[in-house]
């Protein structure tokens, strides 16, 4: 009998899957965080109206994540003790106690709409300044349109301001734009730390956390924590400390080292439209006029702006 040649049949293999790329997951958590900081926009406005104060705000702002972080920090010490001053100051100062207390006084003069638009809204021009201060090029071509009409925007805010003179609405505005420069110090301060995400909350939250307890101590800072409703209590631990201080910081800090700063400055820079559409259902702000003419000017900036960031970055940089 002849020989049977037998042949070897192999299943075939599917092709392999194909994940999200390192910029895909880092304009994901990007734009989670643009939710968290509406909320921030909202809580600064209602912070006028409830009986809690700034510096219990804070406080919960900078003591909920070091609480439930404290495992991990502990671990992460050495290299939190090893940060250079430089960059430690940046993020400290530019999303610590100054940013926060610049941020909640300047929303109580103004409103959340405000809030949600001049922060974000002029970070990609302050990180501008300081990639252009650190001595690369100027923006040019699409981004600096963009950048061109995020200015026109935040002017078509604050106009009627100026021809009225209303000064709590300027010296709130004046105080938020402030607290976007510091910011944007933050923004470019996580590039320059080697840190994860938890590492950067820790280096952040310790630090503010003392300075906050110690000004409320020395009284400083009034606190009103001791009379304060439970209801508003529990709605600033959800917003302030585990939205805004666990999530957004973590969810931020990820998506700065994948996408860099200026790429995460100006996709940040979409939360205004939220915000204004959040305060109009959740707080009856009702959108004036040059709300609804800025708003969209900075929309559209950012949207120019992003088309073609003026450097690219590399996801493992």
């Amino acid at each position: 009998m002849a020989a049977t040649r037998t042949t070897e049949v192999r299943p075939v293999q599917p092709p392999p899957a194909r994940g999200l790329s390192p910029r895909a997951v880092g304009m994901g958590a990007l734009l989670l965080t643009v939710m968290i900081w509406a909320a921030f926009a909202l809580s600064a406005r209602a912070l006028g109206t409830s009986t809690l104060l700034p510096a219990d705000a804070a406080l919960l702002r900078f003591g909920v994540p070091l609480v439930v972080l404290a495992p991990a920090l502990w671990r992460r010490r050495r290299r939190l003790a090893a940060v250079r001053p430089g960059p430690a100051l940046k993020i400290v100062c530019g999303a610590g106690v100054p940013f926060f207390l610049a941020a909640m006084y300047g929303g109580s003069l103004t409103s959340a709409a405000f809030v949600g638009a001049i922060v974000p809204g002029m970070v990609p021009l302050f990180v501008s300044a300081l990639v252009v201060a650190g001595g690369k090029s100027a923006p040019r071509g699409t981004q600096a349109a963009g950048l061109a009409l995020i200015v026109a925007g935040v002017a078509a805010l604050v106009w009627r301001h100026l021809t009225d003179f209303d000064a709590d609405a300027l010296l709130g505005t004046g105080t938020l734009l402030v607290a976007s420069g510091l910011w944007a110090l933050y923004t470019v301060g996580l590039r320059e730390v080697d840190l994860d995400p938890v590492g950067s909350i820790g280096l952040l939250c310790l630090p503010s956390l003392a300075v906050v307890a110690l000004l409320t101590l020395t009284g400083v800072l009034p606190s009103g924590l001791a009379h304060a409703t439970g209801s508003d209590i529990a709605l600033f631990l959800v917003v302030q400390g585990l939205g805004v201080g666990l999530c957004a910081g973590l969810l931020y800090a990820f998506a700065i080292r994948r996408l860099g700063p200026e790429r995460s400055a100006v996709v940040g820079s979409l939360s205004p439209a939220v915000v204004v559409l959040l305060a109009t259902f959740l707080l009856d702000e009702t959108p004036t006029l040059p709300v609804v003419v800025g708003v969209p000017l900075i929309t559209l900036g950012v949207v120019l702006a992003n088309r073609r960031p003026r450097t690219e970055v590399s996801p493992d940089a």
